[in-house]
């Protein structure tokens, strides 16, 4: 069963400026903290990441996958999974806007475990995932913007 959630933040940055923190996948590790590694390897003519492999740690033990990346629509960087050890589905997509003072981020995430899982633990999973995530980008965008 897919799981659908949905979170946003508004950071204190420009849109270009947080579309370029998450177009540099190298960079992921110093800022979501549960990412062992990232490595790119596929990228479009203009030199955006079309497909990068994830080491991350969840569920109290490592995991790898693979997203590939769409970069068809302005201001919205969308994925879905290609390969994944304990996951059948992690699409998602994260949409910016301009608004005063900033960014708006809206997060957007679609998950489907191999193994399933009760609803209580699936969903406060994909809570602390969602979180850390936009709170994470958030913290780092704001450092870099006023650096």
């Amino acid at each position: 069963m897919t799981d659908r959630a949905t979170e946003s933040t508004t950071i204190a940055a420009s849109p270009d400026a947080v579309l370029a923190i998450l177009l540099d996948f190298p960079r992921y590790p110093e800022w979501a903290k549960d990412l062992k590694s990232v490595e790119v390897l596929g990228a479009d003519d203009q030199g955006r990441a079309t497909e990068v492999r994830f080491r991350a740690a969840g569920f109290g033990r490592s995991t790898s996958y693979t997203l590939t990346y769409d970069h068809s629509e302005a201001d919205v960087l969308a994925w879905v999974l290609s390969e994944g050890d304990i996951m059948r589905k992690l699409d998602g997509r994260y949409t910016l806007t301009a608004v005063d003072g900033g960014t708006q981020v809206d997060y957007e995430l679609e998950v489907e475990l191999l193994i399933p899982l009760p609803g209580f633990i699936k969903n406060r999973s994909q809570g602390k995932i969602m979180h850390t995530a936009l709170g994470e980008l958030k913290s780092f965008a704001e450092r870099s913007a006023t650096s």
